[in-house]
């Protein structure tokens, strides 16, 4: 009904303004402004309904506040596109509209009618409430009984004797093993379902509904929300630090704890969450590339189902054979939405539904073969008695190419275990959820029967079960949740740990580097991702009086407040007010001990528009003091007027890059001198060391010769017609990957420039 009132009032806004309001250009703007806003709303909800089922909830905020290295999103480029040209068309089509009568004189009465509308549309848009909704129950007080039905176990196993693997099968929910409804899709891995103890009433509740969250559910017992504050959850450096969650326990009663999977381990903080929970071995698909027989044999999330499942049975194997008592966890994701993807080593390759292929289905037949293939390995080993097989959905099938067929069915997520010291083919309907699945694996390995919200399904009451309503009381949970966060709230001290690049305080961690803006009753964490922008254009978005704490290498803020370490790739400390005082402090130890001190000062307009245009200088223009040309640090030396063809800084320097310019060109202020002496730290990638380079200025050409590592050469130059230009030509620039940024294209490498420095010969 909302929906519908928003889009009459949409309409009517736009007809009243078109046809009455007359021409005024604010009121042109404002109107427009607010109708683009109910367009970009719903546009926004249909995207995310497209993916969550469920419009803009707590999914949509993690995963776009959160890292998306490694997402595969090839197969919604076109989509998307045609989203964003879509926009701009109906942009420019309402523009067009609303202006059709500007020849008539204003009207005030009908300008403000409209606007009113176009309000009262935004407010009552499904999109908007949803949002608004979000917002307000991450301020909520909670529910008083959260402390009741949160149970922490113990710390340890007391007597562990078995090892647990652990398959999260990406979307592979229950639903698909209705051989009624989908006859003939899973029967391989149906036939060990059979044979295993079985839970059929398997519910999905908020906050368990993608993968990042299914597996906190499944380990921690708790859904998944989290902190928005500032895009804060992307840089904390550990995940519920207050939850002990089955890895730890692992962990504390002697477990090898292991992780494998085909996509990138940093999409949605996989990475950060298990490392904070127990998990020391971690194999994602850039670690697969150096393993794995064909490095270019993936789909657009990473690595087949294949590929992955043979490394969990070849680690499996080399776990068991040493002895070692361990788990060992895996992901799928050939079942990922929109339509999954099929592995060239199926048998079924394809499952037709209403007389037509169904890409989905395919996906499903095809992934499920390869975990009954990892299971039936198993079971014919001699380490099967000692083993624990659990097999579960990571959520619900999302918006894929089968879900109005799933829609159709009672749907729940997949969850049995097999036990190699205890053979059991039972059903078991109880209610439960995901959130029981950690406390179950934890009563079978002989711990305890309660972890978090969670209840062992074997011999404990699920709280599906005891409340009418579990989804609505998860939601009245969700403040309660997010306080166990520890997300901090004051920063006075603080620790700064140079060597594992953290920053400590209030009780909680963040990585490096790190910008926060300190109130009086607020910390907001800006963190520095592939996504968000370099620290020093966050800070240049502060107000003149914010206080801000800025930790990151030196040479980032050295150029406002103290050049003197202008050149050093150390970290430093800086805080103060854009408008008003700052202080650099240079961390000299390893473990380096801090307090925030923001002083009264007077706020100057010059002194903040100074320093907001020296953090917006873009890195190619920025100009040091220094007597020769370092390369792992931004911008050039005075002396420099220009240069292209070369790459972003690293720790070491910087390559050339062919993409850039197929030579590296210097140009300097003022003419090179008549004779001098260059002096080049340098080094060659791949098929460029130990062949010729050539080295101009102006029309003398001189040779460098380098080899894979750092070396210093001297070359001797005249220069009669006095150039200002130094060009160095690699002779064979190869297409790499070799230290990019996860997500970039491929550069084209030549050498390696570390610094360069010219000794004139003149007195």
């Amino acid at each position: 009904m909302s929906e519908l009132l928003s889009i009459v009032l949409f309409l009517a806004s736009v007809v009243i303004y078109a046809c009455k309001a007359g021409r005024n250009s604010w009121w042109f703007t404002a109107t427009l402004l607010v109708l683009g806003l109910f367009i970009i709303l719903n546009i926004t909800l249909y995207a995310s309904n497209y993916f969550t089922g469920d419009g803009i909830n707590d999914a949509v905020l993690y995963t776009l506040t959160n890292s998306l290295t490694g997402a595969g999103i090839s197969k919604y480029l076109l989509p998307g596109a045609g989203l964003v040209l879509a926009l701009v068309a109906l942009f420019c089509a309402l523009g067009w509209v609303l202006r059709r009568r500007r020849h008539l004189p204003h009207h005030f009465g009908y300008s403000l009618l409209a606007l009113v509308l176009a309000l009262g549309s935004v407010d009552a848009s499904p999109a908007f409430r949803q949002i608004t909704e979000l917002v307000k129950s991450q301020t909520r007080e909670g529910d008083p009984d959260f402390a009741t039905f949160y149970k922490v176990p113990a710390k340890k196993i007391p007597e562990p004797k078995l090892n647990l693997v652990y398959i999260y099968a990406e979307s592979l929910e229950r639903t698909y093993f209705n051989e009624e409804a989908f006859p003939g899709l899973t029967p391989e891995l149906g036939a060990l379902k059979a044979q295993s103890l079985d839970f059929s009433h398997t519910e999905q509740l908020p906050g368990t509904d993608y993968t990042i969250a299914g597996m906190v559910a499944s380990q921690c017992g708790i859904p998944l929300f989290a902190p928005f504050e500032g895009n804060a959850s992307a840089s904390v450096s550990s995940f519920f630090p207050q939850n002990l969650c089955l890895g730890d326990i692992l962990k504390n009663s002697g477990y090898e704890n292991h992780f494998i999977q085909g996509a990138n381990l940093r999409f949605a903080g996989k990475d950060v969450f298990l490392k904070s929970h127990g998990f020391d071995y971690l194999v994602g698909a850039e670690e697969l590339k150096s393993q794995v027989a064909d490095p270019h044999y993936r789909n657009d999330w990473g690595f087949y189902d294949d590929t992955v499942l043979d490394a969990v049975w070849k680690r499996y194997e080399e776990l068991s054979r040493a002895g070692k008592r361990f788990s060992l966890f895996a992901l799928t994701v050939d079942t990922h939405h929109p339509d999954g993807f099929i592995s060239r080593t199926c048998e079924r390759k394809s499952y037709s539904y209403d007389g037509k292929p169904n890409q989905s289905f395919s996906a499903v037949t095809c992934s499920q073969q390869h975990i009954a293939a990892l299971i039936n390995k198993i079971k014919a080993s001699p380490w099967f008695k000692d083993t624990v097989i659990v097999v579960s959905s990571d959520h619900l099938a999302m918006n894929n190419t089968a879900w109005k067929y799933l829609n159709k069915q009672d749907r729940s997520d997949l969850f049995f275990v097999m036990r190699g010291d205890e053979r059991q083919a039972d059903v078991s309907g109880i209610k439960r959820s995901t959130l029981d699945n950690g406390a179950t694996v934890l009563d079978i390995l002989g711990g305890d029967n309660f972890l978090g919200l969670g209840r062992s399904s074997i011999s404990g009451q699920s709280l599906s079960g005891v409340f009418l309503n579990m989804k609505e009381k998860v939601l009245a949970w969700k403040p309660d949740v997010i306080r166990l966060w520890n997300f901090p709230k004051t920063m006075k001290e603080f620790t700064v740990d140079s060597q594992k690049q953290m920053v400590a305080f209030s009780g909680s961690q963040f990585r490096l580097p790190l910008l926060v803006r300190v109130s009086s009753h607020r910390v907001e964490p800006l963190p520095e991702s592939e996504y968000s922008a370099p620290l020093r254009f966050q800070l240049a978005d502060f107000a003149p009086r914010d206080n801000f704490v800025w930790i990151d290498q030196c040479y980032k803020m050295a150029r406002l407040w103290s050049p003197e370490l202008a050149l050093s790739t150390d970290w430093c400390v800086s805080q103060g007010q854009l408008g008003g005082e700052q202080q650099v402090q240079h961390i000299d130890k390893a473990l380096w001990k801090g307090k925030t001190a923001f002083k009264e000062s007077v706020i100057s307009a010059d002194r903040y528009r100074n320093n907001v245009d020296t953090l917006k200088t873009l890195d190619n223009n920025i100009r040091y003091k220094a007597d020769s040309f370092v390369f792992n640090v931004p911008g050039a030396p005075e002396e420099v007027k220009s240069f292209n063809g070369i790459s972003r800084p690293e720790s070491w320097g910087r390559w050339s890059n062919a993409q850039l310019g197929k030579e590296v060109s210097i140009e300097y202020n003022q003419p090179l001198p008549e004779h001098f002496e260059l002096v080049i730290t340098a080094k060659a990638y791949g098929p460029n060391a130990n062949r010729p380079i050539p080295v101009r200025v102006g029309d003398e050409e001189q040779t460098l010769t380098l080899d894979n590592t750092l070396s210093t050469t001297r070359l001797r130059f005249n220069n009669p017609s006095r150039s200002s230009t130094l060009v160095i030509v690699p002779p064979d620039p190869q297409s790499t990957n070799e230290g990019n940024i996860l997500g970039h294209s491929p550069r084209q490498l030549g050498i390696g420039l570390a610094e360069i420095k010219v000794l004139s010969d003149e007195g």
